[in-house]
């Protein structure tokens, strides 16, 4: 029998993934500064222990003022590095790939954690003052945010641009630019949240126009042996917004810029919108990327099951399945999801007497 193709490599320029199952970008709230901690260790390092192909860090947030919250990863400055230098040293000595998602939170910025309210922190209380291509709050009677300037619009993008270049020295191999779930690149992308009247605004083409800018600008210092990705909002799941033909416009134009893919959510970019959520409820905004653009895409979205990720690659309708809540209820996921599949796939030698086909 063929080895189900969710154990099978797959590769990105110089960097195989040992398999289609990939962490996704869970945020912790957990740092102080932006720095990683030996809490990032142990979760991220249990993913990789546990068989996944590749392991996402967190939305790092590019500046300071990028930060969902205070609590947010950032990879702003060098100091960062040798922290991160850790993590991803340890994550590849388990056979995983280490990536990180590059993200700006943009008017989602300056809020307490999930845990504390999830409430906007004015300056006066801590906080600072978050950023948008329109001064218009997320939350109806919030401050609004401050409308970027095109000065300020090109230094968001030197600032993903270094960023990439501290992930690189810090040893990530796979970089993922965060343009979705209303954070800052995807308020630009959505007409529901970009009202602007230049060069960045109206017309599709001007609302791409960041995302495109971004990532001409990283991939000249990530190297083209080391893949790129995106992730989208592949629908604001609201009338007169951001669509899935709209996304495959989009993959359209990135993928000559050397998008390697597509990873494929939806919504945030509005709240109180309502969401038919289910078992792989997202998995068809994979498929039409794909089939529209011809660009590989990840499927997100409520992957519970081994045989459920199976039947997705099989029907082809993503590259790579990438799982998050999943993940937190079992870091040891890809081990068990060879088991139910009769993948022989041992797991680390430290763990045999529990992962051996002798029980």
């Amino acid at each position: 029998m063929p080895a189900p193709l969710l154990f099978t490599p797959i590769t990105f320029g110089d960097v195989t993934l040992r398999n289609r199952i990939v962490v996704s970008p869970m945020c912790q709230y957990s740092c102080e500064d932006g720095f990683a901690n030996d809490w990032h260790l142990v979760h991220l390092g249990s993913r990789a222990v546990g068989g996944a192909g590749a392991v996402i860090m967190e939305a790092t947030a590019v500046t300071a003022e990028g930060r969902i919250s205070p609590g947010d990863h950032g990879i702003w400055k060098d100091e960062h590095i040798p922290m991160l230098s850790r993590i991803t040293g340890f994550i590849k000595a388990q056979g995983a790939v280490a990536g990180i998602q590059l993200a700006h939170a943009g008017r989602k910025a300056s809020f307490s954690k999930p845990w504390e309210g999830d409430t906007l922190i004015p300056p006066s209380a801590g906080g600072w003052q978050n950023m948008a291509p329109s001064a218009v709050a997320f939350h109806e009677g919030d401050a609004p945010p401050l409308a970027l300037s095109v000065s300020q619009i090109h230094d968001v993008t030197q600032a993903f641009v270094a960023a990439a270049q501290r992930a690189q020295k810090a040893g990530f191999q796979l970089a993922e630019i965060h343009a979705a779930h209303g954070y800052l690149i995807n308020e630009f992308l959505s007409p529901l949240a970009n009202f602007r009247e230049d060069e960045y605004g109206g017309s599709f083409e001007n609302r791409v126009r960041i995302l495109i800018e971004v990532v001409q600008a990283v991939r000249k210092v990530w190297p083209p042996s080391l893949p790129l990705w995106v992730r989208i909002s592949a629908t604001d799941w609201k009338e007169g917004g951001w669509t899935g033909e709209d996304s495959v416009r989009l993959a359209m134009l990135l993928k000559p810029l050397g998008v390697d893919l597509m990873d494929c959510s939806t919504g945030g970019v509005v709240g109180h919108v309502k969401i038919p959520t289910g078992p792989g409820y997202q998995v068809p905004y994979a498929e039409q990327v794909k089939q529209g653009a011809g660009v590989a895409t990840g499927a997100v979205g409520m992957i519970t099951e081994p045989e459920q990720a199976e039947a997705i690659l099989q029907k082809g309708q993503a590259d790579v399945v990438l799982m998050a809540r999943e993940f937190l209820r079992d870091p040891y996921w890809p081990l068990h999801a060879a088991q139910a599949l009769g993948v022989d796939m041992p797991g680390p030698v430290q763990y045999m007497r529990a992962f051996s086909k002798k029980k």
